[in-house]
């Protein structure tokens, strides 16, 4: 009863016109950066984190969550039209989804993809709803060392899911660390790495950071790399769906949930596992002529299950990011930055000192699928036009906005040098594949770890044996141990298997 009366609330201040506002920009500005390819979320929130700063939070949050879910919707239409998913999530639906679109079909593949968005996302904010204070409750009872532990999970998860390679993810880590430490000790007073620079007392902002390694690297990296790619698209069909159609799809998109939902609530990262997985679910279930058309003029099951598994998956990490303060993809550490930029640090305590922030954040999930629904489905013909913007002058204007948005917080010339520099270094870490957010992660994490490992080593009074006499100290560790070995050993099993099959 605490939950519904605690949601009722978060819906009251979710509906003032104000928020209600900003949720809809949320989405429409979320859905044009989901059907631009290469633009994506994450870039979207970075640029816009400057700008948003003299906005009340709760807005401020709301408009965020809006642009994360609202281009998960709108990465499946240049998918679907031009075979070129803007995020790794919308991969799977280009594979039966531009096949579709060939034969003729891509008003159906567009509609089942929208519909199923919309179902699963509606699941997984219910999950959100019901577990997630529970899975704060119990956070509350952790202490020091079981805190340490929990960031140097979200540490590992981080760097070892989001990226090809281990050892770049962790390289990635220790570089955002290193600048978590520029500026003034928390405990000491002594300035850290400042080069003598009175404006690096305060620390590197998160913003400059994340605007840097996203917005500026993204615009570079188009500039020299992309910008002579020819894009072909598909023809527009009428978006609707026949009965059978529907009688194929709704069973994928509840069975695409029910297998997204799990997998973003553990702090396992990224959502193409679980789409992946939908898509091999669908394909091994379906028979006769539905399975024929997997791989040839495309399956409607490979759409919807697989649409409807990265949605689920990417609104139950909310429950991570709010309850544990882990973010799981790039989009969530920028938010994990956004609620720092207020001064609010996710964790076990957010719903009890910004109960009404979370609960009317969860309260917009329930709206902004509504009205994601209500934008895609009717007005899809209307986001394809965005496909005619050329991609020089579209990303010219991003530069622009990034550069005058990270000037206006502080009119610093030194902060534009800085946003530059870090913008080369995104430039590299892209060209040579190295994950960004685990850089967004270590910089923002690593002071609070550092402050938890004192505390901890303090009531252990000066002995690291502390970490192994508490029991959920024990379980942390283990997972921990968990999730850097047990890939490795899948991968020589898997290594193995093939070699013997070969």
């Amino acid at each position: 009863m605490d939950i519904l009366n605690a949601l009722l609330h978060g819906f009251a201040v979710a509906i003032t016109p104000a928020n209600l506002l900003w949720a809809l920009v949320g989405c429409a500005l979320g859905t044009a950066v989901g059907v631009l390819p290469g633009i994506g979320p994450a870039v979207a929130v970075a640029m816009l984190l400057p700008i948003t700063s003299q906005v009340e939070i709760t807005s401020s949050m709301i408009f965020f969550s809006g642009i994360y879910y609202g281009a998960m919707y709108g990465g499946s239409t240049t998918s679907i039209l031009l075979n070129t998913p803007g995020e790794t999530a919308s991969m799977v639906t280009a594979m039966e989804g531009n096949r579709m679109a060939k034969s003729g079909r891509a008003g159906a593949a567009l509609a089942t993809a929208a519909i199923g968005s919309f179902v699963a996302g509606t699941i997984a904010t219910a999950v959100v709803t019901l577990f997630a204070p529970y899975v704060a409750d119990l956070a509350v009872k952790l202490g020091p060392p079981e805190y340490f532990l929990l960031m140097v999970l979200a540490f590992t998860t981080v760097s070892a899911v989001l990226g090809r390679s281990t050892v770049r993810g962790m390289a990635a880590l220790f570089l955002g660390l290193a600048i978590g430490l520029v500026g003034m000790d928390q405990i000491s007073g002594q300035a850290r790495y400042t080069l003598g620079q009175p404006e690096l007392l305060d620390g590197i902002e998160i913003v400059l950071v994340a605007v840097g390694l996203f917005a500026v690297a993204e615009v570079l990296h188009f500039a020299l790399y992309e910008a002579r790619e020819v894009e072909t698209r598909n023809h527009m069909s009428r978006v609707s769906m026949t009965a059978r159609d529907w009688r194929r799809s709704l069973p994928a998109w509840l069975r695409g949930a029910a297998i997204g939902t799990p997998f973003g609530c553990i702090p396992a990262g990224g959502t193409e596992i679980p789409t992946f997985l939908s898509y091999a679910v669908e394909k091994k279930l379906a028979k006769g002529e539905d399975r024929a058309e997997f791989g040839g003029k495309g399956a409607i099951e490979g759409v919807a299950g697989p649409e409807a598994a990265n949605n689920a998956t990417v609104t139950a990490a909310m429950i991570p990011l709010l309850t544990l303060g882990i973010p799981t993809s790039n989009t969530t550490a920028i938010l994990l930055g956004a609620f720092q930029n207020y001064g609010i640090q996710p964790g076990p305590q957010l719903f009890t000192t910004s109960a009404t922030l979370v609960w009317a954040l969860i309260a917009s999930l329930y709206i902004g699928n509504v009205m994601l629904l209500v934008l895609n489905l009717p007005l899809v013909k209307v986001w394809v036009q965005l496909l005619r913007i050329p991609k020089p002058q579209l990303y010219a204007g991003i530069l622009i906005f990034a550069t005058v948005g990270a000037y206006g917080m502080r009119q610093s010339a030194f902060d534009l040098v800085l946003l530059w520099g870090i913008g080369l270094l995104g430039l590299l870490m892209r060209r040579f594949d190295f994950p960004t957010a685990p850089v967004v992660v270590g910089m923002i994490l690593g002071p609070l770890a550092e402050a938890q490992l004192r505390n901890a080593v303090s009531i252990g009074e000066g002995s690291f044996a502390v970490f192994v006499q508490r029991p959920g100290a024990v379980v942390l560790l283990l997972v921990i141990a968990a999730v850097l070995v047990l890939p490795r050993l899948l991968g020589l099993l898997t290594a193995r298997q093939a070699a013997r099959a070969a």
